[in-house]
């Protein structure tokens, strides 16, 4: 009997114990390791820091699911990784021995790398977790209170563009259905070199799209934006032109929310072979680490060069789309390396993103993420609106059942392509 543990209880880390226990079967023991009892649809937090949705609503505790189809649950954080001991040590002392371990984390959330930066002693807010969403949330009624200027946006060598573009837009929406709009100016500062950039150097039309959409709503932009400090009520950031000059900006604010970068978990950071300076699993094709050969890894916490150079650092998003096929890929390699044949199942890595927009949305779908790619292209309709619902839907229905669907992906873009036919057409 093999012990597999899957570290990380997100999106990756549920999907991966589930299908990993279902192509494995009851002769190995599967073990799912999270840093708390829930888990949380993070796409839906900028719902919930708006008031949209109660953080009730889109939280599964974990505890129960899990038993019921065999997995072992422990809902206590991660300390430190031990490859070379095939041990895992959590925070509350308890070690956990294991054959194969797949690393699913997510990122740590680094706040540190821009002064002020952050919720928990700087000035500024985040969706980037449940608790952050809540505390932005908060600090959301206080605006609507008194309302004053917001920037949205993101630090540089963020790799996550599209809650901010999302957050962005639903601000506006909300504001403009309680009558305060016209007293919120809104900002959108964005290490992007241009709007729509993303991570990914542009997907089909999504810089004019994006600008479009920012225009339609009156919001404002800073491009090739470096923040380098914020205080209270103030953001100081340097705006780089074409030659790389930098221009230094002050941007009052009344609410800022902007996403930090991201670094490896501490439970990893620093292991030789494991992990690169910034603390990212090192994976092969088959989402194998090349010097531990029992590590698999999946999701925000896997290593992936940028897209592209930019003049302020941006990183490569990893969409949940492709977090799905990269969990497929390493519970099929798992399967036939207790089977005894090689382990050669590869992900799709295709990104498709559906940013919500408050009544509309837009959808960027890029095949293969990394150039040069077969498909790439960009739309915005009230369609993707009603796929993220149905998005939302679909995962906490998974999490709370188990049923895992692999054609999943597929079914997808089919209907996202067949959406985009019919706006092209006229008949959204």
């Amino acid at each position: 009997m093999a012990k597999i543990v899957i570290l990380g209880a997100g999106l990756g880390g549920t999907a991966a114990a589930y299908e990993i226990k279902a192509a494995l079967g009851a002769a190995h023991e599967v073990t799912l390791v999270g840093d708390g009892p829930y888990f949380q649809f993070t796409p839906s937090n900028p719902w919930v820091a708006v008031g949209w949705r109660k953080p009730e609503a889109i939280r599964v505790a974990l505890e129960e699911p899990m038993r019921r189809h065999g997995i072992r649950f422990v809902g206590v954080p991660a300390q430190r990784v031990l490859p070379a001991e095939n041990r895992l040590r959590l925070s509350d002392g308890q070690e956990l021995a294991y054959d194969y371990l797949v690393i699913a984390t997510g990122p740590r959330l680094a706040f540190d790398e821009v002064p002020g930066l952050g919720p928990g002693g700087g000035h500024t807010h985040s969706i980037c977790t449940g608790a952050h969403a809540e505390e932005t949330w908060l600090a959301y009624q206080a605006l609507l209170e008194r309302p004053g200027p917001v920037v949205i946006g993101a630090a540089p060598g963020a790799s996550c563009f599209g809650p901010a573009y999302e957050f962005a837009m639903i601000v506006d929406a909300d504001l403009r259905r309680r009558r305060l709009r016209d007293r919120v100016p809104l900002t959108y500062v964005t290490p992007e070199p241009y709007i729509g950039h993303m991570g990914l150097g542009g997907v089909g039309d999504s810089k004019g799209l994006l600008e479009s959409a920012l225009r339609e709503r009156d919001i404002r932009w800073v491009a090739n934006a470096r923040v380098t400090a914020a205080e209270p009520g103030k953001l100081l950031l340097e705006e780089l032109d074409a030659a790389g000059a930098a221009k230094a900006r002050e941007l009052p604010f009344a609410l800022a929310m902007l996403l930090p970068a991201f670094t490896g978990i501490p439970a990893v950071r620093g292991i030789e072979g494991l992990v690169n300076p910034r603390g990212f699993v090192l994976i092969d094709e088959h989402q194998r680490n090349p010097a531990w050969r029992n590590v698999f890894a999946a999701g925000v916490c896997v290593a992936i060069p940028p897209v592209e150079a930019t003049p302020v650092p941006t990183g490569a998003p990893k969409t949940g789309f492709m977090i799905e096929s990269m969990v497929s890929a390493i519970a099929a390699n798992l399967r036939d390396e207790l089977a005894g044949r090689p382990a050669l199942a590869r992900a799709t890595w295709n990104a498709v993103c559906l940013a919500d927009m408050g009544d509309t949305g837009a959808a960027f779908v890029a095949l293969p993420q990394i150039p040069p790619r077969n498909v790439t292209w960009a739309r915005i309709g009230k369609w993707v609106h009603l796929a993220k619902l149905a998005f939302e839907r679909y995962h906490l229905r998974k999490v709370r059942t188990g049923n895992t669907h692999p054609i999943y992906e597929r079914a997808v873009l089919k209907f996202l392509r067949i959406a985009a036919l019919k706006q092209d057409a006229g008949t959204r």
